[in-house]
């Protein structure tokens, strides 16, 4: 079988990060011996890669072709319009990336199946380049896609058309799966794969028994992620120590926040840490803390647990599927400061055994998730034969 992953949400070069998730949920499909896969990321067009236009200027810095773990991945550019561009997203990246997907095809790589990741504007253009190649897509929905970007209309009504159009329909967890349903897609069109966690990369290390009780927090420092909450809630812990790892537009209001609240000593910023490196934060710190609005299926949850470290979460969407054990961790009754101080002391009060916790992680591995998209698939293909492409619809 061969399949084109269509995704922005994808690591590059320039970007290790960004999307590594939708990377990881390929690579373990390629790695089953039964998919041949090409990747196309497109990448936001921005004219330069002068350091202090920020991200812009990473986005500028992406390659235009690279190989990632032995996967040809593309990264075409596309426009995008701030401010008033919304509406003609998923339009302008279909039409960015059609030609990089016409060479593919003239190079011989005809693919049987877009598998493409986030709704929008990602699942809306791959809905009509689907249509154009005439190829079966299934998008897989992955959080805010469904439960922020359908409150806009327009973008609502475009989810929904893609989401009726699409051969089939993944969700990282069965409350994702409940919201795609009240969009009006008929449930036997969604099947939910939840995301697994790299068991090898993720394992116990050593730990110092002298160190105070420590909290960790890693992820964008955006609004959504809510980090406020758990520095608000340190004077409520007295001796407890927080790690933060992560940047982003919030990281200097968290930094004077800390200051205002006096627990500036007891925080620690460690900026951007690559995935490979999270490992011996996981390990070292008591719990993870996760407060964040909004969440599909929270990768730092599993990696925490398989490094044998419980955690805090909130009670969102897909993560009292993910935290469903006392050996997970605890989920808070609101999120607030003081729901943080006692979700973390009601862990602290009956700790699990940290064998237990990375037990528990180990019912995650990879393998349901890679068997199911290939029944889905091969179940896709099995209904929709091959025929001529169609026109770009706008």
């Amino acid at each position: 079988m061969k399949i084109l992953t269509f995704s922005t949400l994808f690591p590059n070069a320039a970007q290790p990060g960004h999307g590594i998730f939708v990377e990881t949920r390929l690579r373990h499909l390629v790695a089953s011996g039964q998919v041949e896969a090409r990747v196309v990321a497109p990448v936001p067009w921005f004219p330069s890669r002068d350091p202090r236009f920020g991200k812009y200027a990473k986005m500028a810095a992406a390659p235009r072709a690279e190989v990632r773990h032995g996967i040809q991945v593309l990264h075409p550019r596309y426009l995008t319009i701030p401010k008033v561009g919304m509406q003609l997203a998923p339009s302008l990246l279909a039409q960015g990336a059609r030609p990089a997907i016409a060479r593919l095809l003239d190079e011989g790589f005809d693919f049987d199946l877009i598998d493409a990741h986030y709704f929008y504007p990602d699942g809306v253009a791959a809905v009509k380049l689907g249509r154009y190649f005439n190829k079966p897509v299934v998008v897989t929905a992955r959080g805010s896609d469904i439960t922020l970007l359908p409150q806009f209309p327009g973008p609502r009504k475009m989810i929904m058309a893609a989401a009726r159009e699409a051969d089939a329909v993944i969700t990282v967890c069965n409350a994702l799966r409940d919201e795609v349903i009240q969009l009006g897609v008929d449930a036997d069109r969604i099947v939910s794969l939840r995301n697994g966690v790299d068991l090898e990369l993720f394992q116990p290390t050593a730990r110092s028994s002298t160190a105070p009780f420590t909290l960790l927090t890693v992820g964008h420092l955006v609004p959504v992620k809510a980090q406020e909450l758990i520095i608000g809630a340190l004077p409520l812990l007295p001796g407890v120590r927080l790690v933060v790892a992560g940047d982003g537009p919030n990281r200097s209001m968290l930094e004077n926040l800390a200051r205002e609240l006096d627990v500036a000593a007891r925080v620690s910023f460690l900026g951007a840490v690559p995935q490979a490196q999270l490992r011996q934060h996981y390990g070292a710190a008591d719990a993870l803390v996760l407060a964040s609005s909004r969440e599909g299926w929270a990768n730092v949850l599993l990696e925490s647990m398989a490094c044998g470290t419980p955690v805090v979460a909130s009670r969102v969407y897909g993560t009292p599927e993910v935290v469903a054990a006392p050996e997970a961790g605890v989920l808070m009754a609101e999120r607030s400061p003081q729901g943080v101080a006692d979700a973390v002391n009601a862990l602290r009060a009956h700790y699990p055994d940290r064998l237990a916790t990375r037990r528990y992680a180990e019912r995650f591995s990879w393998n349901d998730t890679t068997a199911g998209q290939l029944r889905l698939f091969q179940n896709v293909l099995q209904q929709r034969p091959h025929g001529l492409a169609q026109p770009l619809m706008n």
